[in-house]
């Protein structure tokens, strides 16, 4: 029976590489073989107890094979109850896991669209500026060949 805790761990990145994105992929993966370790551990201890307690519950005649017996099936029962426990908290753990991961994932991809934004909103603003200086450029040419024309005289 494991009783060994921790929060099961979302699965926050994948593919290989380098950076938090490949530590996040190698560390949701070992936490992910740790629960799959944990959950077969604690069902094969209600199975191998159930069983005992069937294997156990055979009606003999001393009574002192009786109140052995029934010690074992208590115990084997008692066994049974703290996997069953085990495995519940385990359950808890992968929702608020899936919950928390949920937001965190959430939040990162909200803060690299926002980068996005901030960098298109960059680009943008160089953009008007050179278009701007462009423009000004172009209009002070109009302006010094307007004024210096032989056409504007005439008019």
């Amino acid at each position: 029976m494991n009783k060994g805790g921790g929060s099961g761990g979302g699965m926050a990145g994948s593919g290989g590489g380098s950076g938090p994105t490949a530590a996040a992929a190698a560390a949701a993966l070992q936490k992910q073989k740790a629960l799959l370790q944990r959950v077969e551990s604690d069902i094969t201890s209600v199975v191998d107890n159930f069983t005992q307690i069937v294997n156990v519950a055979r009606v003999s005649d001393p009574p002192m094979k009786n109140s052995q017996e029934s010690f074992m099936m208590e115990m084997r029962a008692s066994r049974m109850v703290q996997a069953a426990d085990s495995i519940l908290k385990l359950v808890s753990e992968l929702k608020q896991t899936a919950i928390f991961s949920g937001f965190a994932s959430l939040n990162d991809h909200v803060e690299q669209r926002i980068e996005e934004f901030d960098q298109e909103a960059e680009n943008t603003n160089r953009l008007l500026a050179r278009i701007a200086d462009d423009a000004s450029a172009s209009l002070k040419e109009l302006e010094s060949h307007y004024y210096s024309s032989a056409q504007r005289l005439d008019i």
